[in-house]
């Protein structure tokens, strides 16, 4: 009777004693190839971490950013929550060994701290084994020359069609661009009439006010070869029918022909230092229009 009195109380002291639960819920460790690094290579390595209702996990439990041996170098170490009671670790390795051949390396475990209720908990991230490879053969081949060194691996080639054909597209386009331009500004041979009034602003801007005659002459050549044959004012209409970009200058081309009458055939108008200029002006006027500005 006694013998099981005894081992009753054995029993419920073992339930009471059960192991505490697991902080955590799910536990997922994911980590880039295992194999094919050299000198200098990063590391990356991200743990997602579910924990139970009410477990926190401590930042301060990942280990600190620095050297953490001879070869290998912890650059970044944070956590980023996601949720209700989940986590990523977020980890970058550095490695800085320089092997001879190929050699397998461990980047060591830690322990993660989660508290719940006051009370500290610990769940361990395991080490992971990786391998490491020597940038060189170990005993180099050497040539006539000297050392022998392989080439580098060359890049994958790009198909270029595409570049020819946007190449050939935009030459095409800016020689068009261009003999618009040249065919505006009168550079073109066989379209004199593009530039008449550009060569009649350059005659203009020599002459003085005295030399007002030749200045009227100037002007007129340039509208009579413009028109095709001589033109006059009250044959203004006409030529504004063949011409209807030159109709918004009527104002300044009425008052031309009236001065120019005035000047060679009444003698009732002097010539000035303005006068002289309003031409320039209407001529400048006209090859804008000549360009297409107006």
């Amino acid at each position: 009777m006694r013998a099981g009195v005894l081992s009753l109380t054995a029993g419920l002291l073992a339930a009471c004693s059960a192991a505490p639960i697991r902080p955590v819920s799910a536990w997922r460790v994911e980590t880039p190839r295992p194999f094919g690094y050299q000198i200098g290579d990063t590391i990356p390595m991200r743990i997602t971490v579910q924990t139970r209702s009410g477990v926190v996990l401590h930042a301060d439990s990942l280990p600190k950013p620095g050297p953490m041996n001879r070869w290998l170098h912890l650059r970044q170490a944070e956590v980023e929550p996601l949720g209700d009671d989940e986590y990523r670790v977020n980890l970058e390795y550095q490695v800085f060994y320089a092997p001879l051949e190929v050699k397998a390396l461990t980047i060591p475990g830690f322990p993660l701290r989660f508290s719940q209720h006051g009370q500290s908990l610990e769940e361990r991230v395991p080490d992971w084994q990786f391998t490491v490879a020597p940038l060189r053969e170990l005993i180099a081949r050497q040539d006539e020359a000297g050392e022998y060194l392989r080439p580098d691996q060359p890049p994958a080639r790009i198909a270029d069609a595409d570049v020819l054909r946007n190449l050939l597209v935009a030459g095409l386009a800016a020689l068009a661009l261009g003999l618009r331009l040249a065919w505006q500004y009168g550079y073109l041979p066989g379209l004199p009439r593009r530039s008449l009034f550009k060569r009649a602003g350059r005659q203009l801007r020599g002459l003085r006010a005295v030399q007002m005659a030749e200045a009227l002459t100037v002007m007129h050549g340039a509208l009579n070869r413009l028109h095709g044959g001589p033109l006059f004012g009250h044959r203004l209409e006409d030529f504004f029918g063949a011409h209807p970009h030159y109709r918004p200058l009527q104002a300044e081309l009425s008052w031309f022909f009236d001065y120019s009458n005035r000047f060679f055939f009444a003698d009732q108008t002097a010539a000035t230092d303005d006068a002289i200029e309003r031409l320039r002006r209407l001529c400048g006027q006209c090859r804008d229009v000549e360009r297409g500005a107006r």
